[in-house]
Order: C-alpha cells, then sequence, then structure tokens
C-alpha cells in the first residue's frame, strides 16, 4: 500500500509541476496587502494530498503567501492542528485572528471559497460570470 501511494503521490506532485497555474501579477502596493491580509493564515497540508494540491494551485493562481505546515514532518505543527482543530486532517486552514482567536477550516472546497472570497480579483472574475 505505501509503494502504491508513493506512485500516486509522485504522478500527482509530477503533473502539479507540469500544469502549475501562472501566477496574477499585481502591482507591489497591492500585493503587499494582499500579504498582509494573509499574513495570519496557515495551511496544514500534505504535500502529496490531491486536495491539498487543489488548494495550494488557488494559492498559485492568486499569488498568494500562506504559511504552510506539514504535520507529518512537524511535530509541533501536528499537535497544534490536533489540539486546535480537533483532527489530524488536512487540507486545514488556520486563520488567526487577534480579537477573537484562531477559526479552522477543514474542506479544501470550502478553504478554496473562503480564499476566493478574500481576494478582489477572484471576486471580479465571480461577477463577470
Amino acid at each position: 500500500m505505501a509503494g502504491i501511494r508513493w506512485i500516486l503521490g509522485s504522478l500527482i506532485l509530477f503533473l502539479n509541476w507540469v500544469f502549475s497555474p501562472k501566477s496574477i501579477v499585481r502591482n507591489s502596493v497591492l500585493q503587499k496587502e494582499i500579504d498582509q491580509q494573509f499574513s495570519g493564515f496557515t495551511l496544514f497540508h500534505y504535500p502529496a494530498c490531491p486536495f491539498c494540491v487543489k488548494v495550494r494551485r488557488v494559492m498559485k493562481k492568486y499569488n498568494l503567501s500562506l504559511k504552510l505546515v506539514d504535520p507529518r514532518n512537524c511535530e509541533t505543527g501536528m499537535q497544534d492542528l490536533i489540539k486546535g482543530g480537533g483532527k489530524l486532517k488536512v487540507p486545514c486552514l488556520r486563520i488567526q485572528n487577534n480579537n477573537e482567536g484562531a477559526i479552522w477550516m477543514y474542506e479544501s472546497s470550502s478553504i478554496i471559497s473562503f480564499l476566493k472570497s478574500q481576494i478582489p480579483e477572484a471576486q471580479e472574475i465571480n461577477d463577470a460570470k
């Protein structure tokens, strides 16, 4: 089973590399604002997880810099995910809000919808449809 996972994981990472989306280009002032807006966000992910790849592709497309944590390779990351989110499941987005604490969001589709709702360019694309 481990061999099959390794092969599939390698294939997923290779195809993601080959078909990687182009990043949106913003002026430096707007990019700094976006980086600041997302500075308290952490994505807990596994590199070869297809659902995590889906979220990371959206991050690349919209040029979002979120902190990435692989809980398998980071003991404190694993503990944070279990303690804060309640389960060892990825992808998981931690939204650190200084006023209210942290919000933990699971499910790739929910994470992608949330991220897009925070990005002006993604909203413009949805409005044009």
